[in-house]
């Protein structure tokens, strides 16, 4: 059975870090394209970055470009997002989100709801001014 259970969100205040982490199971992160969204209240769920199997290939929206760095450990079957010099309109809950794809796959232009099967319940980021 699937599963993708987030953690590492908390409340910071501007110019904080947080390292999400996402555990994976039920399958190997190593086949699949894997992504972080996030959605604050009242808007719209938002692509953030997409990071294919092998780790070979690594997408960011602009607005974390520079701030934020995803990583995926396949041997741990986890994935992270390293977010620093975070601003309060991060504020947020988090998504990990994985999709089966051919073994060495780009994931490029994966960047919809609609682009993944699997989702996790989300974490909790809170940026204070």
């Amino acid at each position: 059975q699937v599963h993708l259970a987030e953690s590492g969100g908390g409340s910071v205040q501007t110019g904080g870090s947080l390292n999400l982490s996402c555990v994976a199971s039920g399958f190997p992160t190593e086949t699949h394209c894997m992504a972080w969204f996030r959605q604050a209240p009242g808007k719209e769920l938002e692509w953030v970055s997409t990071i294919n199997g092998p780790g070979a290939y690594i997408y960011y929206h602009d607005y974390v470009k520079g701030r934020f760095t995803i990583s995926l450990d396949n041997s741990k079957n986890t994935l992270y997002l390293q977010m620093n010099s975070l601003k309060p309109e991060d504020t947020a809950m988090y998504y990990c989100a994985a999709d089966p794809s051919r073994r060495g796959a780009s994931c490029y232009g994966r960047t919809r709801r609609r682009d993944y099967h699997d989702w996790g319940q989300g974490t909790q980021v809170t940026v204070s001014s």
